[in-house]
């Protein structure tokens, strides 16, 4: 399923926008303030959020600022400002498109279905894992809904682990796929520093941990199930 966030405070076009795409596969969402949209935002799982560029309560700029700072999730941003300079900020503070009021409805549906198309690897990349829910095209990471921060480090072996289940890594290897060419300059400790801290994070139990295995004498694997 594809959720989309319609974030607009003109009630009757925030109806007519969730009318227009509604279709088998897409879950549609209303937040009609620059609150409400944070507060579901929170919630994680938005795939492509419609954005309102004058809220009631604030900018739609100001919140896209925001989200870029730890997501990718594309925004199409909705307005009646069509000045140049406006389109070009909104695309410089990471927004995906730009449409101007007054719109049509079908345009705006071709023009969403194609964002979709383009990030279409971004869900392609999240996956769920017991009481996890792992998002490495958005760079989000929950854990029983509640977020996770997680270093640049820590997601790169997070992911590489995850995306082998069940298959032991060696140290050698996972030292080479998280550092790149800078493994042979790295401590080998650093990696035990790593796995630890993200068990910290993600494990119930760091000290008998589920996900993260450890292999004497090898390395780690990675276990997306329950406890054994």
């Amino acid at each position: 399923m594809t959720t989309l966030l319609i974030v607009e405070d003109d009630i009757s076009l925030n109806k007519g926008i969730a009318l227009t795409l509604a279709q088998e596969g897409l879950v549609l969402e209303q937040a009609y303030d620059l609150a409400g949209a944070e507060e579901r935002l929170a919630r994680g799982g938005i795939d492509l959020i419609l954005l309102d560029v004058n809220l009631p309560d604030g900018s739609g700029l100001d919140l896209c600022e925001k989200i870029r700072r730890t997501s990718q999730v594309p925004i199409i941003f909705l307005t009646a400002n069509d000045m140049e300079s406006d389109i070009v900020l909104g695309f410089e503070l990471g927004g995906d498109d730009y449409i101007t009021k007054p719109f049509s409805l079908m345009v705006l549906r071709s023009r969403v279905m194609a964002v979709l198309r383009r990030s279409r690897p971004f869900y392609e990349e999240r996956l769920t894992a017991g009481d996890l829910m792992l998002d490495f095209g958005r760079m989000e990471f929950r854990k029983k809904g509640v977020s996770l921060s997680l270093s640049k480090t820590e997601q790169k072996l997070l992911k590489v682990l995850v995306s082998h289940p069940g298959q032991v890594l060696t140290r050698e290897q996972l030292m080479e796929r998280v550092w790149d060419r800078e493994a042979e300059f790295v401590d080998e400790n650093a990696l035990t520093v790593t796995v630890k801290r993200l068990r910290s994070k993600i494990e119930d139990e760091p000290s008998a941990p589920v996900h993260i295995k450890t292999v004497y004498g090898l390395g780690y694997t990675w276990n997306a199930g329950e406890r054994e």
